[in-house]
């Protein structure tokens, strides 16, 4: 017999990227006394993993709770980024209801649309929490029918269109029902999770059913499953059956070695968890995003919907550079096989495939930056590879006609740069569908766009807005190919000798364009040590030493004054190659080279492309 968990509320915290979540999570946290009083506490503590904090995104989905007025709350707290909109998709199945955060000035933005329009598919209740409402440009009251609109335009029913709205800053801990209103603390918001969210419901005395949304990973309990129990009880010790609602052959006996219960910060260890709960279950090795843990006398998945297909895809090979295995603690293709096939095992918007090259794999992921974090963390774990150009993943319709993704492009930025971004947005192949003045001198555009019109545009959009313009993408569909454009308009400054990087060299290349390097970097022929205003790629030696003479000495490199050599990141490396170039990651190094090194054989190369 189906009855509700009274005092439960499970509920994810859902919106665009930089609208509060996390900082949302830390007063509730705050104020329910997680902290002690005196205890130092990071800001965005939930995002605890170290690329995280650095860029100040929510990349993982986290779980927390807190107890409020007799109630457990489980909280979700979801990436923002459209790049892993794959773990907002699956942590929704494990909740009841959803409060949607909103920004008071931006208002809905594309991602916006994007997790509310996952939610509703679930049928999932929406509690709206305008954020930010003491910046001093909010407009809350204008933001609030924006969202009323966006629930409209998506087709919510009556009583999602009825939602509850609440006002708050998250930062300063405050919130109320309406924005001049506001209480010391953040109860209004919880007072509404409490009206408004269902408690969860399932069969008590039915056997078990528990569908697991997230996997975590410990070194030393190995993988560690999270999800919410929909039927019966699980208990420490009882024998499950593992089952996958898309992978009909799986089906594995398995006994619950470790359960535990969220608190805080914390998984609490506990002997059994009923309906309603959400849990984590440690020593399943085999356990996976999708799998349903079933009774042995009642073998029945829970549905699982597919996640969104990956839209971009890179290579990564094993590093064959004249200065390959000098910095890298793994090196060959059995290790870079076996860490892009586990990374499978907690993301699932990523798709690895075998090429026909046992040194090179093909990986789809569904943005650049995607791609960027598995890279940034394959380094910093101590491997070393090369990765090819992002490129888009095309389809065929039923006439055979080539497909590609577009995206649509919110851009914010001031109005005297909006002429520059249209021009060089509609150069990518990008229409513009909408133009609306906004306050303080900015102007927001509306772009659909090739996903490849925007690969290796964001750098240079913040060197044409002056780093004050914003912009936001989401996935819009797949539409008929739009024609050949060009990636980059200039060449690459390319050594052509192997050796180290000389002052006198670097003094006269400096003439040819941008230089990467500076004095003592070591070089190959192929590397790519500058970016050349030409159209085409220009040879130097930056190796050239001064013929010495009685009248000549060597001390006279000290008088010649080098500029500063342009010093790049990952994702602005990424952004720079070439089709025709790799991207060399190690530890240390990211390198540019060209992917074939001999001059000859690529200018054979090149003329035959031609």
């Amino acid at each position: 017999m189906i009855s509700k968990r009274e005092d439960i509320r499970n509920v994810a915290i859902i919106a665009h990227v930089d609208h509060g979540k996390t900082t949302l999570v830390d007063a509730l946290l705050r104020q329910n006394g997680v902290f002690r009083e005196n205890q130092e506490v990071v800001d965005r503590v939930m995002d605890s993993n170290a690329i995280e904090r650095e860029r100040g995104i929510t990349i993982l989905s986290k779980n927390t709770a807190i107890s409020y007025k007799g109630n457990k709350i489980n909280i979700v707290d979801t990436p923002g980024h459209a790049d892993f909109g794959g773990e907002v998709e699956r942590v929704l199945k494990m909740v009841d209801g959803v409060v949607l955060l909103v920004d008071a000035f931006e208002g809905p933005m594309p991602q916006t649309r994007f997790v509310l329009g996952k939610a509703m598919e679930l049928e999932l209740p929406v509690v709206v929490c305008i954020n930010k409402i003491d910046r001093p440009e909010a407009r809350p009251m204008e933001v609030q029918d924006e969202v009323l609109e966006l629930l409209m335009d998506l087709g919510a029913s009556d009583e999602q269109i009825d939602c509850p709205f609440v006002f708050a800053s998250a930062r300063s801990g405050q919130a109320g029902m309406e924005p001049d209103a506001l209480t010391d603390n953040m109860d209004p918001l919880l007072d509404t999770i409490l009206e408004h969210i269902p408690c969860p419901e399932g069969d008590f005395d039915a056997p078990l059913q528990m569908l697991i949304s997230t996997i975590d990973y410990n070194e030393f309990v190995g993988r560690i499953g999270v999800g919410k129990v929909s039927n019966g009880k699980i208990r420490v010790n009882q024998q499950v059956v593992l089952i996958n609602h898309h992978d009909k052959d799986k089906l594995i006996k398995t006994k619950v070695s470790k359960l535990y219960e969220f608190s805080g910060l914390k998984r609490v260890e506990v002997q059994e968890a009923e309906v309603g709960s959400i849990v984590a279950i440690s020593g399943i090795p085999e356990i996976h995003i999708g799998d349903t843990i079933c009774d042995p006398e009642k073998i029945e998945s829970i549905p699982f919907q597919k996640i969104s297909e990956p839209t971009i895809a890179m290579y990564f090979m094993v590093n064959d550079s004249p200065l390959a295995g000098q910095e890298g603690k793994y090196i060959t293709s059995r290790h870079l096989r076996d860490r892009l096939f586990r990374e499978l095992n907690t993301d699932v918007s990523l798709r690895v495939e075998e090429t026909d090259s046992p040194d090179c794999f093909k990986v789809s992921g569904r943005g650049e930056l995607h791609l960027s974090v598995l890279i940034e963390n394959m380094r910093r774990e101590g491997y070393e590879f090369a990765v090819s150009k992002a490129e888009v993943l095309y389809k065929k319709d039923e006439r055979g006609k080539l497909l590609e993704p577009m995206e649509i492009a919110y851009i914010d930025v001031p109005e005297e740069f909006s002429g520059t971004v249209i021009q060089k947005l509609a150069q990518r192949k990008g229409e513009l569908s909408g133009m609306t003045p906004m306050d303080g001198g900015m102007t927001r555009l509306e772009f659909s766009i090739p996903s490849r019109g925007l690969i290796g545009y964001r750098n240079e959009f913040l060197t044409d807005t002056k780093g004050t313009g914003v912009l936001n993408t989401a996935f819009e569909e797949y539409a008929p190919y739009k024609g050949d454009l060009s990636y980059r308009p200039t060449g690459s400054l390319i050594a052509y000798e192997a050796g180290e990087a000389i002052t006198y060299g670097l003094f006269n290349a400096q003439e040819r364009g941008i230089l990467f390097i500076g004095p003592g970097t070591k070089v190959y022929g192929g590397m790519v040590v500058g970016q050349s205003p030409k159209s085409e790629d220009i040879e130097i030696n930056v190796c050239k030493t001064k013929k010495l003479t009685n009248t000549r000495s060597s001390n006279a490199d000290e008088a010649l004054r080098l500029v500063p050599p342009k010093i790049m990141s990952l994702e602005q490396c990424m952004d720079f190659i070439d089709t025709d170039e790799l991207l060399e990651v190690t530890p240390k190094s990211l390198r540019i080279r060209k992917k074939i090194l001999d001059p000859l054989l690529r200018k054979r190369a090149s003329f035959k492309k031609g």
